[in-house]
């Protein structure tokens, strides 16, 4: 995906097109081709639509998605300043924010992420594939468990609201609980 740079007077749009799986063991490690530090903070979520800032080693960006219809969905990405982005995650998020690794993992010709978090979804290890059309077809690596592309409870607002209510200690009342819209994607 391409994302704007701060001279940019264009605005970027792109199809998002995903699948998302659970990772079934470690076979993933000895692929792995990059890794990356990232901060996830949800700005908003409506009915589907969210905005999302988000810190990717020494770079910030905010996100516009819509509401995905089947595997696929809207997105408009920019780059902003640094320290903006940490204020959005500090004073914005409340408490929606979300600590990974990100280890791009090379397999059949694709580029899978697997996103490693930690802290509050600590254990937590899923596997994402961006697709170039909805119907391309994939070889899954050994190391691919169960599809959870259309499964509610791994979306991301949704998992940080389980993991609060299995580990009550990690509430903030600054962070209210929010489930996810109930909305087909």
């Amino acid at each position: 995906m391409r994302v704007a740079q701060p001279n940019d007077n264009m605005s970027i749009m792109t199809l998002e097109i995903e699948r998302k799986f659970l990772v079934a063991n470690d076979g993933w490690k000895n692929s792995v081709v990059r890794s990356v530090r990232i901060r996830d903070g949800l700005i908003a979520n409506n009915k589907g639509n969210k905005a999302r800032v988000r810190i990717e080693n020494d770079v910030a960006t905010i996100a516009l998605k819509s509401r995905r219809s089947g595997l696929a969905r809207t997105e408009f990405e920019y780059v902003i300043p640094y320290s903006d982005a940490e204020e959005m995650l500090r004073i914005m998020c409340e408490g929606n924010v979300l600590d990974k690794a990100r280890h791009f993992v090379s397999h059949a010709g694709n580029t899978w992420q697997v996103d490693v978090y930690e802290e509050l979804l600590d254990g937590v290890v899923l596997a994402e594939i961006e697709l170039t059309d909805a119907d391309q077809k994939l070889t899954l690596p050994d190391w691919i468990g169960a599809e959870v592309t259309a499964d509610p409870r791994y979306r991301k607002i949704n998992m940080v609201a389980a993991a609060r209510v299995a580990n009550p200690s990690s509430l903030d009342n600054e962070a209210p609980i929010a489930l996810a819209d109930e909305v087909t994607e």
